[in-house]
């Protein structure tokens, strides 16, 4: 059988072309969401990995800083944290191990839910 270079070389190219392509589960661009996410590589006492937004109901009305997202972390049982602020793009996927922090644009929390 006669192969013609031009057909032999779309074949090549087809192949390794075939051979960029990526199967993997897209990630959440981190430019896009500017979120501030944290997650404890070390489990807390209180971890139990599902989240607890009633357990910080009393963290409504206070400056989000970086201490009160760790506590309300620890303290809700969440594996991670983010703060959401107004108009900020985030990501709508459902995860009932995250606590989200809704802050008003002066960083101060309006709102925690599990989700």
């Amino acid at each position: 059988m006669h192969f013609k270079p031009v057909s032999l070389s779309l074949a090549l190219a087809g192949l390794l072309l075939a051979g960029c392509s990526s199967t993997d589960k897209a990630t959440e661009p981190k430019a896009a969401a500017p979120a501030t996410e944290s997650s404890s590589s070390a489990a807390a006492p209180s971890f139990t990995g599902s989240c607890d937004s009633s357990a910080v109901a009393s963290f409504v009305g206070k400056k989000a800083d970086g201490a009160l997202v760790e506590q309300a972390q620890r303290q809700s049982g969440a594996e991670t944290a983010r703060v959401l602020r107004p108009h900020q793009p985030v990501t709508m996927e459902y995860n009932s191990r995250r606590l989200n922090i809704d802050v008003d644009d002066a960083g101060v929390v309006k709102q925690l839910s599990c989700g």
